[in-house]
């Protein structure tokens, strides 16, 4: 087993290695190298499970070791699989991009003999209108932000009209209880001055009475 173990540990390794030359590797040739790392993968899962097999044949005491390890190389087999796939599934997506691009360029204009007339890519007119779509939305946030300050601005104004509003009140209210307080002294003094003039008559009229 330590045999077996040591050489899929040893090729595990060379795979790691292998891999980082990947992004390296020119267009022509990545997928001869994608394919050597899927044979040596294979491979490596094929002697896993020997591995399993004689791990389970270890004595009682060396048999938990044993799957320890085979489990680890297994994990480190398994990371650099999906490694490789989403290696690939980024290849296939560029390599999609750039056929629809060449595809895009390579779409000649066609001319009639009344007037000449250039086709609007869907491609190009879908980023027009996403474009559009954008530069409404500039717009409209613009346009909210706008109303937004006004609105802003215009409570700031009516908070300070409130403000005077009730300044006024106050002022307005300590007037009139003033004045209220001038008609009572004055309805106090026609009182005083109309009880002084009785007063006064009652005697005369008693002097005029009792000494003439």
């Amino acid at each position: 087993m330590e045999t077996l173990y040591h050489q899929t540990n040893k090729q595990i390794q060379e795979v790691q290695s292998y891999m980082g030359n990947l992004e390296k590797t020119d267009r022509q040739s990545v997928h001869l190298l994608e394919n050597e790392l899927q044979a040596r993968i294979d491979q490596i899962f094929n002697q896993l499970e020997r591995l399993e097999i004689l791990a389970s044949k270890e004595p009682p005491n060396r048999r938990q070791n044993a799957k320890v390890r085979v489990d680890q190389l297994k994990y480190d087999v398994q990371h650099l699989r999906t490694a490789l796939q989403n290696f690939q599934h980024r290849r296939y997506a560029r390599e999609a991009q750039d056929r629809d691009r060449e595809e895009l360029m390579s779409r000649t204009f066609t001319t009639n003999d009344a007037d000449t007339s250039i086709p609007i890519d869907e491609t190009l007119q879908l980023n027009s209108n996403l474009h559009n779509a954008h530069r409404g939305m500039d717009d409209i946030l613009g346009s909210g932000s706008g109303i937004l300050n006004g609105l802003r601005d215009q409570r700031s104004t009516l908070k300070g009209t409130h403000k005077k509003m009730l300044d006024v009140a106050n002022m307005l209210g300590l007037s009139n209880t003033v004045m209220r307080l001038i008609e009572r002294r004055a309805t106090q003094d026609k009182l005083i001055m109309i009880g002084g003039m009785l007063l006064t008559c009652v005697f005369m009229f008693l002097v005029i009475r009792y000494l003439g």
